[in-house]
């Protein structure tokens, strides 16, 4: 989950007790948000003004995005937006920037990038330097955030790198916005696995931590889940696991299930690399519980972010019709909503159904053999010299094991398949790597998938099956490890890939009865 957005106002000595009232809950929002949003519903009873009203529920949007809440956020965001026209155009920009950072997280990519594009054509209108610097800076650390979701590490890292000494006067005024800059980018390093860069760049944020007047936990709770990370790959997972604990802690205040779902997650792989089984099992299901919760809440904000979407651009018509009174002008607006309304539904579909084929298209492309695809990133390693004899023997093997089941039987390992070949483990494993560019626990994992969804296709019974089912099926030990292996395979959850598909055999259907029809 991203850092905070939004920085607190600022009054003078002169503040109404509603101001005051107000800087007392921004201080609370990153520590106490639930306490944040009583003082927010209690200002909006009070008969505030509209410019009042934008900074109000900025404010429960702000403490709502704070405890992973997006639908709560997404809906005070746009009620931000209704009462903004006579606001101050940094309330404005404010604005956009969550907005975008909400649609970032639910996956309404194009609706993110298209607030962060109207938030930097409004920063020419700041008067202040010092304000047009920061939301620059806020700019920059959006777009990289985006392409981090997204795990295109070198692109964020490229944004970043040209940022340090632009944004130098910023930082040097705002440490949070410093601290959520060194942030980034040492999640960036991580990524490319350049850990004693991330490490550099982490310690320098937890420097910040030490001088920050208010504890901000998002901030904390982003450096130590980077922390954590790089525990990792040091190997350190005891120092990990004891990292992620104090994460989770605060997480848990902030009662923010989107952030606990990635924490028990991480502590759940940590406790694995121990061997720890009681303790991955644990965590392992206390994500697969907050990753119910927190899908069905993005679900629920997507809907939202639909639906205020629509209404705001009919807000927009209104104003514009109500500005021209020429019915030319009205016309050409109603023909320029129907076209954008049907335009994002046609796209909406179109992006759904290009997943979904690309997604079979990758496994269906095997012709020689279907794990070849997408082959995991392998370190050099020294290779054993194995007789070419033997080793076509081993291929031809393997060839005829693919075309069985026997890789969905929960007991098979390298040592079962090699005792089946007749054959040593380094040789079956040295094969393996050098044809197929997998490991094998990778290896056998891309047969099953490929199993259970060529199993999907064919057989339309088992889009109905339970995932639990589709796993024991397919060879996978548990509902977890299943939906794990899937998604980093696919791209996707095997529920959404299910739904994507119940959605295009419907409408292969109708485009049947429409071809008969006729």
């Amino acid at each position: 989950m991203a850092v905070c957005l939004l920085k607190s106002p600022a009054y003078g000595q002169s503040a109404t007790p509603n101001e005051s009232l107000l800087v007392k809950a921004y201080e609370l929002v990153r520590s106490n948000p639930d306490e944040a949003v009583k003082i927010g519903q209690y200002l909006l009873k009070n008969n505030p003004s509209d410019t009042q009203k934008t900074k109000f529920y900025l404010l429960l949007a702000e403490s709502y995005w704070a405890k992973g809440d997006y639908n709560n956020s997404v809906i005070n965001v746009f009620e931000a937006g209704k009462f903004a026209d006579g606001a101050k155009e940094e309330e404005k920009i404010k604005i956009l920037l969550l907005k975008s950072q909400l649609f970032r997280a639910i996956y309404l990519d194009n609706q993110s990038k298209r607030c962060l594009e109207d938030a930097a054509a409004k920063i020419s209108e700041l008067k202040s330097k010092e304000d047009q610097n920061f939301f620059e800076a806020k700019i920059l650390i959006g777009n990289s955030g985006m392409y981090l979701d997204r795990q295109n590490y070198q692109k964020a890292f490229e944004l970043l790198q040209k940022a340090d000494k632009k944004y130098e006067p910023a930082f040097s005024k705002n440490a949070l916005l410093r601290q959520e800059f060194y942030i980034t980018k040492a999640r960036a390093l991580v990524g490319l696995a350049k850990i004693d860069s991330a490490n550099y760049y982490l310690a320098k944020a937890q420097k910040l931590t030490k001088n920050q007047k208010n504890f901000d936990f998002l901030n904390e709770i982003a450096l130590l889940n980077e922390l954590s990370a790089v525990y990792f790959h040091e190997k350190q997972h005891t120092r990990a696991i004891d990292t992620l604990l104090v994460s989770m802690k605060m997480a848990t205040q902030l009662k923010n299930e989107a952030l606990l779902k990635v924490i028990n997650k991480q502590l759940g792989i940590n406790y694995l690399a121990l061997n720890d089984k009681k303790n991955y099992q644990l965590f392992d299901n206390k994500f697969l519980k907050a990753y119910d919760t927190v899908e069905e809440s993005e679900q629920d904000a997507v809907n939202s972010a639909y639906n205020l979407i629509s209404q705001e651009q009919e807000a927009d018509f209104q104003k514009a019709k109500t500005r021209y009174a020429d019915y030319f002008y009205v016309a050409v607006g109603v023909l320029f909503f129907v076209l954008v309304a049907g335009f994002l539904l046609w796209l909406k579909n179109y992006l759904k159904k290009k997943r979904l084929k690309e997604i079979i298209s990758y496994l269906e492309i095997r012709t020689n053999n279907p794990v070849r695809l997408q082959p995991e990133k392998r370190e050099t390693h020294k290779k054993i010299a194995i007789p070419a004899e033997t080793e076509q023997v081993i291929l031809a093997k393997l060839k005829r094991f693919e075309n069985s089941t026997r890789f969905t039987n929960k007991e098979m390992s390298l040592a079962v398949l090699a005792g089946q070949f007749d054959t040593n483990t380094k040789y079956l494993s040295e094969i393996i790597n050098k044809h197929y560019q997998d490991n094998f626990n990778t290896y056998i994992n891309k047969l099953r998938i490929t199993f259970i969804i060529g199993k999907l296709k064919e057989d339309p019974n088992y889009m109905h099956y339970k995932i639990s089912y589709l796993a024991e099926k397919s060879g996978f030990s548990s509902h977890s490890s299943f939906a794990t292996v899937f998604k980093s395979i696919t791209g996707i959850a095997p529920g959404t890939f299910i739904d994507l598909l119940k959605e295009e055999t419907e409408a292969l259907k109708q485009e049947k009865v429409n071809s008969h029809a006729v």
